[in-house]
């Protein structure tokens, strides 16, 4: 049973930071790349950023580039956000998700709220 476990979300002033993380279980989590989308009030989930299994290469939303950056560490089988300089407009649930199977699997989601 794939379980995806967001952490780390929170209430953060403008220009401040946060580190989410999600711990995976339930597949071979150093064969799948991962990914990051978020969801705003009243908007479409986007996608944040990608990572692929051996983090080799990753790819962010123009939104978010050179202020977030997707990390894992498969020893730990979790894959991290690292988000500085947050902006009001980044809030948001924030959920980790795999691809697993031909079925994409989602996490509870993390609340991240970016406000003065």
């Amino acid at each position: 049973q794939v379980q995806l476990v967001e952490s780390g979300g929170g209430l953060v002033q403008p220009g401040g930071s946060l580190r989410l993380s999600c711990p995976a279980s339930g597949f071979t989590f150093s064969s799948r790349g991962m990914s990051w989308y978020r969801q705003a009030p009243g908007k479409e989930r986007e996608l944040v950023a990608t990572i692929t299994s051996t983090g080799g290469s990753t790819n962010y939303a123009g939104s978010v580039k050179g202020r977030f950056t997707i990390s894992r560490d498969n020893a730990k089988n979790t894959v991290y956000l690292q988000m500085n300089n947050l902006k009001p407009e980044d809030t948001a649930v924030y959920f980790c998700s795999a691809y697993v199977t031909s079925t994409r699997y989602w996490g509870q989601g993390t609340q991240v709220t970016v406000s003065s």
